[in-house]
């Protein structure tokens, strides 16, 4: 009865829905790892966000190359002066639905070394080629903040081109300072002094668990309906009778009330 599935007609549609079945669990399981990475990210930042700030350097040291993921987005504190003459803003960045950018801005240490400090953002047109930064305090500052990777963004986007960026990283901006940085960057919670720049700080992160998990749920849906359709045009072609038996089945003739009435 199903011989026919061997024509090569049915087996290139058998092979079209294999690797059509195929590509939709393969982006499944894209999506399920990214669910399952998601999980173990909020897993480390909520494990951080709420720690005590500690000194920057118990927790990373000034010739470490880079910031491990397993500790970004813990508290850190470090005290400095804040070095305005090499202080760029990172553009098209947007809050509220609302352009602007974030003032990024080197904190000299008393060792010589700076920790790049994301001070916050402030609104902005993109299209401005100027933007008036508020000054930070002046002297001695203690910076309380998060402790973040450095983008990996290509140069053009981290190194300083006219005082701008697109994306903060201590390499990018390390090679126009006259002295060493630390690795990573440091998203500024609080300050001592506070001043009064009137930046907004960067918001806690969103723990969110995102859309993954139901992509990769849609994506198995599509895997076996493709391989459901593919029995389903099979049982149809081998019961030709029934198939045309549901269609041809004739409704129920309506009962002429108006006739019987007259009849009788």
């Amino acid at each position: 009865m199903y011989r026919f599935v061997l024509s090569l007609r049915w087996l290139g549609f058998a092979l079209f829905v294999i690797l059509l079945a195929g590509v939709c669990v393969r982006l499944g399981n894209w999506q399920h790892d990214r669910h399952e990475q998601r999980k173990a990210d909020n897993e480390i930042i909520s494990a951080h966000l709420d720690e005590s700030p500690r000194p920057i350097d118990d927790v990373l040291g000034s010739d470490d190359d880079s910031v491990p993921d397993d500790i970004e987005w813990t508290p850190v504190t470090v005290t400095g002066t804040y070095d305005t003459e090499r202080e760029v803003v990172e553009k098209y960045q947007t809050r509220d639905e609302g352009p602007g950018v974030d003032v990024v801005t080197p904190l000299v240490t008393d060792s010589g070394i700076a920790v790049i400090v994301d001070r916050g953002w402030m609104s902005s047109p993109n299209n401005s080629a100027e933007v008036d930064i508020p000054a930070p305090p002046s002297g001695k500052v203690t910076v309380t903040g998060w402790l973040r990777v450095d983008s990996a963004a290509e140069a053009s986007a981290v190194e300083p081109t006219d005082g701008q960026v697109r994306a903060v990283s201590s390499t990018g901006m390390e090679a126009a300072l006259p002295y060493d940085a630390y690795p990573g960057f440091v998203n500024r919670t609080d300050q001592d002094p506070a001043g009064d720049d009137g930046l907004e700080p960067e918001p806690r992160p969103d723990l969110g668990q995102g859309p993954h998990f139901f992509y990769a749920m849609q994506w198995y849906f599509f895997a076996g309906l493709a391989v459901f359709g593919w029995f389903y045009f099979a049982w149809s072609e081998a019961h030709p009778r029934t198939r045309r038996a549901n269609r041809e089945t004739p409704a129920e003739p309506a009962t002429d009330r108006d006739g019987a009435d007259a009849a009788s």
